[in-house]
């Protein structure tokens, strides 16, 4: 059977709603905005926090890939966080939008009020619209798949997880979209239904207490359930206090454990996902700015330009009086 160009197209962009159901997942969470990721992490931080991101790729054309998230996050009392989420992003004629409320649970360990030793639950409740627009598809390239409408779903879901800071390390282990929900916004023939993902990532900084400079390795593990798509991030960063606050930078490097083979002249190659990503940011008072570029490598790939992202971040009073007696970016 003949398959149309529309027809490819809507393949395409049905198997990125695969996924990225949800809130997209790139590189956000190195932006002082691990809440963002990781639910019980809300209200965990010795400081209250909003974070704006904006996230586009590929400037010089109409409709590419672009994100938009509006996040907050507070401590209530001792054991109590809360927090919001709102997002927008949109891939072409396929686009999402919704919003998350969480509640995270924190148990302190430490042996005084300076010690960083804490234990926490989270969970989230989200509501998410997926939107294909098909009218402007050309209608003489007929295919039984299109029907040249707009249309869109919504449903509901959850996600869960817990978070361990101990003085310089942090853990955290989450699971995204953990109810099974039918949707049926794109033919049955390519829905998935199953959008459960599982994340791991953990943390260590180097570097003792008030010194100039201090370092961060990281890493982070990805899994999607029913496609059996696996990641892994390997990431490094540096921090240098300086008179007006801090400055830091780092480095993310992603690989995919699966991919695609595809043909070159006459040879069959494979291709993994691969993605690097530079950051850099700027503490100032209660203020926080940091700009990321990611640039995917290999041979196949859409475009050569990659993707630029900007957050915006403000600290304010509500959490704990003083820092804790530990060098934890993500905490202090």
């Amino acid at each position: 059977m003949k398959i149309t160009k529309i027809y490819l197209l809507l393949l395409l962009v049905t198997q990125f709603s695969f996924a990225q159901d949800g809130i997209p997942f790139y590189s956000d969470y190195l932006s002082d905005n691990l809440y963002l990721l990781h639910p019980s992490m809300a209200g965990a931080a010795s400081h209250n926090q909003v974070r704006l991101t904006a996230r586009q790729q590929w400037f010089d054309q109409n409709e590419a890939p672009n994100l938009q998230t509006l996040s907050f996050n507070a401590r209530l009392g001792d054991k109590s966080g809360v927090g919001a989420i709102l997002f927008n992003d949109q891939n072409g004629y396929f686009s999402q939008s919704g919003g998350y409320l969480t509640y995270a649970h924190h148990l302190m360990f430490s042996r005084s009020d300076a010690d960083l030793n804490q234990l926490s639950f989270g969970l989230s409740a989200g509501l998410i619209q997926t939107r294909l627009d098909e009218t402007q598809f050309d209608p003489r390239d007929f295919d039984p798949i299109i029907a040249g409408i707009i249309q869109s779903s919504s449903y509901f879901n959850v996600d869960a997880g817990v978070s361990y800071n101990f003085l310089n390390f942090s853990g955290h282990f989450t699971v995204k979209n953990i109810i099974f929900q039918n949707r049926n916004l794109f033919s049955e023939e390519f829905e998935n239904n199953n959008q459960r993902r599982y994340i791991l990532s953990a943390a260590y900084a180097i570097g003792k207490v008030g010194a100039d400079w201090s370092f961060e390795p990281s890493a982070l593990v990805q899994f999607q359930e029913r496609t059996g798509e696996q990641t892994v991030d390997v990431n490094f960063k540096a921090y240098r206090m300086m008179d007006f606050g801090k400055l830091w930078g780092g480095l993310s490097y992603r690989r995919s454990f699966d991919g695609a083979e595809f043909l070159d002249g006459n040879e069959i190659k494979g291709q993994k996902l691969q993605y690097f990503t530079p950051i850099l940011g700027v503490n100032y008072k209660n203020f926080m700015f940091a700009y990321t570029y990611t640039y995917q490598s290999g041979q196949v790939k859409f475009e050569s330009g990659g993707f630029h992202q900007i957050t915006l971040g403000y600290d304010f009073l509500g959490g704990r009086p003083e820092p804790y007696d530990c060098n934890c970016p993500a905490i202090n």
